[in-house]
């Protein structure tokens, strides 16, 4: 071999990058999923012949802030794809930040001791993805800066001067208003 290693091929460095985003979409997908879920159903007793009133809490009942921070974790997934350097790797620390806040969410799911029959298994899951986001989030913070960006087709490129210019048959010289006057007279403002 020939010359100083430049760093690691570029299959692999998609492949880095394909696993953050997957990470965190994937991770905030099913902490939503698992936020709209019923965590706990508390029995009221009522009288006699009547059956007591039955009163199903979701996760996002228990803790309204748990679905919207996984939907927030779960657009910034699909960010990491759209941004590159500096801006990725805070996007990346923003990302752990909020995985770290949907676990925590989960994990108080599992502690608390909510009234009624009890459901470990969703606040076990929203743990688990609140999880797997940070760890796509940390994995962009570390290693964002090395990964490609979209492609120059999907920037906006600036007008060139040329086409600033009118075209034949345009309407130039006129206000707007007298040009539909004249589409209202049955008149066409571009021929002149």
């Amino acid at each position: 071999m020939t010359g100083a290693d430049t760093g690691p091929p570029a299959a692999a460095v998609r492949r880095e990058l394909t696993y953050a985003v997957l990470l965190c979409v994937a991770g905030a997908g099913l902490a939503a999923w698992a936020a709209t879920r019923t965590w706990a159903v508390e029995l009221t007793p009522r009288p006699a012949p009547l059956p007591p009133v039955r009163d199903a809490r979701t996760g996002a009942d228990l803790l309204p802030w748990l679905p919207a921070l996984a939907l927030v974790a779960l657009a910034g997934g699909g960010a990491v794809l759209a941004t590159r350097g500096r801006v990725r790797r805070l996007l990346g620390g923003l990302l752990a930040l909020l995985g770290v806040a949907v676990a925590a969410g989960g994990a108080y799911g599992l502690a608390a001791g909510f009234a009624g029959d009890v459901s470990r298994q969703w606040p076990l899951l929203s743990l688990v993805g609140g999880v797997l986001a940070a760890a796509g989030g940390l994995l962009t913070a570390l290693r964002g800066r090395r990964w490609p960006a979209m492609g120059a087709r999907y920037e906006r490129r600036p007008r060139p001067v040329a086409a600033a210019r009118p075209q034949p048959g345009s309407v130039t010289g006129r206000r707007t208003t007298e040009a539909w006057d004249a589409l209202d007279r049955g008149e066409d403002p571009t021929r002149d």
